[in-house]
């Protein structure tokens, strides 16, 4: 269930990352404007480098609630996202151009009066709050000697000032509106990301709960002929007396049924268990054919803790007692073996039940039993395992799987 909430939620850009973009966004700003203050030089370095902080965070801030408001749009239309980034970002950006000024304000008046002063002005202010410039006679060089004045003063009325105030804001929010525009669209691309990501993910969950479906459908598909001949060779040893070899017979199959359907379908199992669950089978079909069945096991025990899926060699097995042993009217020896070869997993399942030439091809009873670990396989390990089979030299059929070589300590560590 939680799961499943959990997944219906829609797709959102996480918080460190909307904060580390913005965080981003703003330190680019601040390391910008403070190289070029030092280029221009306009003085108060000290100053005007804790204000462009001050007012670095303070846009920073004033970014996260723009972004507090794109968020509520996150599950809307591409164009209503758009639409809104460039809405809501206009009176942003002049909100931080009003912070800008007014932590700036007080130290333009200074900048001014000093890049005034470098020229040999002075400026003051009367009590209107208009601005008087004090231009000297020497500052005057073009008018002649007899015509210069003494001094003269150009006022700046405080409306203009006031005006000056305004124009400068909007200049300001001109600029920082396309810089919020620019963090807008990384957020919405971010947004799209995440949203390809889910998307994605639940691809895949789908196509993992697909897989597990087909791997517990072909795990499952275990010969149903076989329970059948296993009651009725314990019905057989009922009916001639034989109780102590009929209760073995049901708690070797009490025991294969209980390992064999205990264990999730989809996982892997070390080689020694698959092996003793193949060592059960066969111990059941040895008593349908106590004279017929001989079963050998070549393991070697640096193999034993291999990974495979589970019940793989079930199929070729079953293959081997229906195929080679009920038809014939000889001992027939079933060999289990595994080795390492050039890195991988090699296991073989083989019987000696057939004469030599007596067929290249698989019968059909085989070729199903074929296909059904084919497909295991392929579900399981893509291209990365193999399966080849047929008539061996000698007589008889053979099996062979090549497996990518898991231990069973490198199964643990990759599952934790």
């Amino acid at each position: 269930m939680t799961s499943l909430a959990h997944d219906e939620q829609p797709a959102r850009v996480p918080l460190r990352t909307v904060l580390l973009s913005i965080l981003g966004l703003w330190a680019t700003y601040f390391l910008l404007t403070t190289l070029r203050g030092e280029l221009v030089d306009l003085g108060f370095s000290t100053e005007a480098f804790w204000r462009r902080a001050l007012a670095s965070l303070a846009g920073a801030a004033i970014t996260l609630g723009l972004w507090s408001i794109l968020r509520l749009f996150d599950t809307r239309a591409m164009w209503l996202k758009i639409f809104a980034a460039l809405t809501v970002s206009l009176p942003v950006a002049l909100l931080i151009a009003q912070a800008n000024q007014l932590i700036f304000a007080s130290m333009e008046e200074r900048v001014f009066a000093r890049t005034v002063e470098q020229r040999g002005f002075s400026v003051r202010k009367d009590q209107s709050g208009d601005l008087l410039v004090d231009i000297p006679a020497a500052a005057m060089p073009d008018l002649p000697a007899g015509e210069r004045p003494p001094a003269d003063v150009v006022t700046v009325a405080a409306e203009r000032l006031q005006e000056s105030y305004w124009n400068q804001i909007v200049e300001v929010a001109y600029g920082r509106y396309f810089m919020l525009l620019a963090w807008c669209a990384l957020y919405l691309a971010l947004l799209t990301g995440e949203k390809a990501r889910r998307s994605e993910r639940r691809e895949q969950q789908a196509l993992s709960a697909a897989k597990a479906s087909e791997l517990r459908s072909l795990r499952y598909q275990v010969n149903p002929h076989f329970l059948f001949n296993t009651l009725n060779s314990l019905s057989a040893l009922v009916l001639t007396g034989k109780t102590e070899a009929a209760e073995r017979m049901i708690q070797t199959i009490s025991t294969f049924y209980r390992r064999s359907l205990a264990d999730d379908p989809t996982s892997d199992v070390s080689l020694a268990d698959e092996i003793a669950l193949q060592k059960l089978y066969l111990d059941i079909e040895g008593v349908r054919f106590p004279l017929r069945l001989v079963a050998r096991y070549d393991i070697p025990a640096a193999l034993a803790d291999c990974q495979v899926p589970g019940m793989i060699l079930q199929p070729l097995v079953e293959n081997s007692v229906k195929h080679a042993v009920a038809t014939s009217s000889g001992q027939v020896t079933i060999t289990l073996a595994a080795r390492e070869e050039y890195g991988r997993l090699v296991l073989t399942v083989a019987d000696d039940g057939q004469p030599a030439g007596h067929g290249t091809q698989p019968s059909h009873g085989y070729g199903i039993g074929l296909a059904n670990v084919r497909e295991r396989l392929e579900a399981r390990f893509g291209n990365e395992a193999t399966i080849s089979a047929g008539m061996q030299p000698d007589g008889g059929y053979a099996t062979q799987l090549r497996l990518p070589l898991i231990h069973g300590h490198r199964h643990r560590e990759a599952a934790e």
